[in-house]
């Protein structure tokens, strides 16, 4: 179903249990760590997200800590496109179906969906020491797309994620020194997550005239939500040269409601006639993680500054999803997960060769939160390594143009997934993701 719409659908009849749906969360197609997305900012994603908390160079701040709104003289607007090029392959490596004999199809092809992400930020002064903003932007995501007969289609075709977060902002400088501030985080989230079943299998068990692996059905899982949160932060100036900031991410759940969708082939329709198979509401709570970002920004000269960031995430507070059906012939279900708390670190360098333009880079880690244990299809999550770079033009007095490029290196993973009636998928998964961005500033 949704943003970490995570599930496992189980029907029963007098069948062997059919675990229709595996765990949707996120996949190496996402950029950080887990499936949030920290491409909120362009200038931040050249520094490899090392200046997000204490950069302050525009409203695109507000995401990470709202308190830096209060360096930003006048009134802005600030709009940023990301081009996010993901490649997910799986490297079969001795998959078997339930009945012990080889699952049949290919590796797959290249599941890293493509993904175009924007995002468009303002501020607005009221005093010297009172400012306003707003943000839109995406701070989850996920999209991949298995090839239709791949050897792990009966626990993962498609998989994808969208949301969009609505943050209206205030922030004060209390004092010379110290700024603080807040935003309210208006969260929508709308997710799919498709797999194949093996009606072949299911109408065998049912002594019907079917063979396993090759009468393929399909069901689709599809719903959305609106919830929402917080973030507050607070930044301190000792003095001009050197700022350090703190910002917490408040925790989201989201109420998902949606529906279940069946494609039952001709050949095994009496399987439906116990209620099993068709079309159906479904529900689920599913619980975001919280996090706590801590940054520090220096100016070593009026030409070099550098700058770092820390940023814990509450990934164990992520324990599974429950999905419940309005269709009574098909029980509730529990697919566990016990995740691990992140912490991410990021360190970078700005160079300013004259007044106009800025040259950024950076380097991060970003550890997964996924066990060994859990990884699977639609979660081949893994540490990564950033690098990145990125250039900032002052065009005019009033307009800042920006662009920054990133290489995600995965660390290897392997794929050992059991689940009732799809059988084990085994194997490796190889990832990579690059990301161009480009933004426009405006202050006026």
């Amino acid at each position: 179903m949704k943003s970490c719409f995570i599930g496992r659908l189980l029907l029963r009849s007098g069948l062997p249990i059919l675990a229709l749906l595996a765990t949707l969360n996120t996949s190496r197609s996402v950029l950080a760590s887990g499936f949030a997305l920290t491409e909120q900012s362009v200038p931040n994603l050249g520094n490899a997200g090392a200046s997000g908390t204490v950069g302050a160079e525009d409203a695109s701040v507000l995401f990470f800590n709202p308190a830096g709104l209060t360096r930003l003289p006048g009134n802005s607007v600030v709009g940023a496109g990301y081009l996010v090029f993901p490649t997910v392959r799986f490297q079969n490596q001795g998959s078997t179906s339930v009945l012990g004999t080889p699952l049949l199809g290919g590796e797959g092809g290249d599941a890293g969906a493509n993904k175009f992400l924007p995002n468009l930020y303002t501020s607005w002064s009221l005093s010297d020491r009172l400012k306003l903003g707003l943000g839109i932007a995406p701070p989850f995501g996920l999209a991949t797309d298995y090839d239709e007969d791949w050897v792990g289609r009966y626990q993962a075709l498609r998989s994808e994620l969208i949301t969009l977060n609505f943050s209206p902002t205030i922030a004060a400088k209390v004092t010379d020194q110290v700024s603080i501030g807040a935003s309210v985080n208006v969260q929508y989230a709308s997710a799919e997550l498709s797999n194949a079943i093996d009606f072949g299998l299911i109408g065998r068990s049912a002594q019907l005239n079917t063979v396993p692996q090759q009468l393929d059905g399909r069901v689709r899982i599809s719903g959305d939500d609106l919830s929402v949160g917080y973030t507050i932060g607070a930044m301190y100036e000792p003095s001009a040269q050197t700022r350090v900031g703190l910002a917490y991410r408040s925790a989201v759940t989201h109420d998902l409601e949606g529906d279940a969708d069946f494609e039952v082939p001709t050949a095994a329709q009496a399987l439906t006639t116990r209620g099993q198979f068709t079309d159906t509401e479904a529900a689920a709570e599913v619980k975001l993680p919280d996090s706590l970002s801590l940054g520090v920004y220096h100016e070593l000269s009026p030409k070099w500054a550098v700058m770092s960031d820390v940023t814990w995430t509450n990934w164990s507070r992520y324990e599974g999803l429950r999905i419940e059906f309005e269709n009574p012939a098909q029980p509730a279900s529990l697919q566990p997960a016990e995740w691990k708390d992140t912490v991410r670190v990021g360190v970078g360098v700005n160079y300013k060769p004259n007044e106009d333009l800025t040259l950024r880079a950076g380097v991060a880690y970003d550890p997964s939160p996924v066990p060994e244990d859990q990884v699977t299809a639609r979660i081949p999550d893994a540490d990564r390594t950033w690098v990145a770079a990125g250039v900032s033009y002052q065009a005019t007095d009033s307009v800042r143009v920006d662009l920054s490029y990133a290489h995600l290196f995965f660390g290897d993973r392997e794929i050992n997934q059991t689940i009732p009636g799809a059988g084990t998928l085994r194997g490796g998964v190889d990832s990579d993701v690059d990301v161009i961005s480009a933004q426009v500033n405006w202050s006026f």
